[in-house]
C-alpha cells in the first residue's frame, strides 16, 4: 500500500515538531525527551557533511537538501522501529515545504534542482506513513531574531529568511487535517519548557491515544 512502507500497527508513533528556524524545536525535543519516555531523531547541524560547505558557498544547496531529505527519511524508517514514541526536530517536510523551498526562491537551488528535491521527497513520503502528530511552535520574529544570534551552531536561514520561511510552512500545514495538529506560543519558553512540559505531556499521550 502506498504511504505504509512495509509498516504495519506495531510501529512507534511519530511526533515532529515544526517551526521556523531558531524558534526552539530542537530544545523542546530534548526536553520532552528528558521528561518522558520518548526516541529522538535530531538535525545533526553540525555532524552533516554539507552543512559548513553551504553556509560558506551557495553551490553547495543542492548536496545539503539531497542529504537532509535522506537523513530525515532514515531517521524516521528508524524511529518508526523503536519501542517507544518517537520524537523529530524539523523532520522530513519541514526540510522539505520550508528549507527546499526556501532555497529555491533565494535562488540558491534552480528549477531543476528544485524539482528533483520535490521528486526525492514525494518518493520518500509515499514510502513512509505520515506523523501522527505535528507540534507547530510560533513565536514573534524579534524573539527568534535573539535565539538566532545566540545560537553557537551552523545557521543556513537567516533572520531576513523568517517571513518566507514560515509563509511556507503555513501553506504545507494548511494542507494537514487540523486534528493532526498542536500549536503552541513558545515565546516564553525556549530553552527549558518546563512552564509547559507536564500539561504538554499530557496532551501529547491524549492525542496519540486517539490514534490508535
Amino acid at each position: 500500500m502506498a504511504g505504509d512502507g512495509g509498516y504495519n500497527n506495531s510501529m512507534a508513533q511519530l511526533i515532529t515538531i515544526v517551526g521556523s528556524t531558531g524558534v526552539g524545536k530542537t530544545a523542546l525535543a530534548q526536553a520532552l525527551a528528558a521528561a518522558g519516555n520518548f526516541a529522538t531523531g535530531l538535525e545533526e547541524h553540525n555532524e552533516r557533511p554539507f552543512q559548513a560547505r553551504f553556509a560558506r558557498d551557495p553551490r553547495y544547496a543542492l548536496h545539503n537538501q539531497v542529504d537532509y531529505l535522506l537523513l530525515r527519511a532514515e531517521q524516521e524508517m528508524a524511529l518508526r522501529r523503536a519501542p517507544q514514541i518517537a520524537l523529530i526536530d524539523g523532520g522530513l517536510d519541514v526540510d522539505f515545504h520550508g528549507f527546499t523551498r526556501l532555497f529555491h526562491a533565494r535562488g540558491y537551488l534552480d528549477d531543476e534542482e528544485f524539482d528533483l528535491c520535490r521528486r526525492l521527497y514525494g518518493t520518500l513520503r509515499a514510502a513512509l506513513p505520515p506523523p501522527e502528530l505535528i507540534i507547530r511552535l510560533t513565536a514573534p520574529q524579534e524573539i527568534i531574531r535573539r535565539r538566532l544570534a545566540s545560537r553557537e551552531r551552523i545557521n543556513v536561514a537567516t533572520p531576513e529568511d523568517l517571513s518566507l520561511l514560515e509563509s511556507f510552512l503555513d501553506e504545507w500545514l494548511a494542507s494537514v487535517s487540523p486534528e493532526r495538529i498542536l500549536s503552541l506560543d513558545v515565546s516564553a519558553d525556549d530553552p527549558t519548557y518546563e512552564r509547559i512540559l507536564p500539561n504538554l505531556l499530557v496532551r501529547i499521550r491524549a492525542h496519540l491515544l486517539s490514534q490508535k
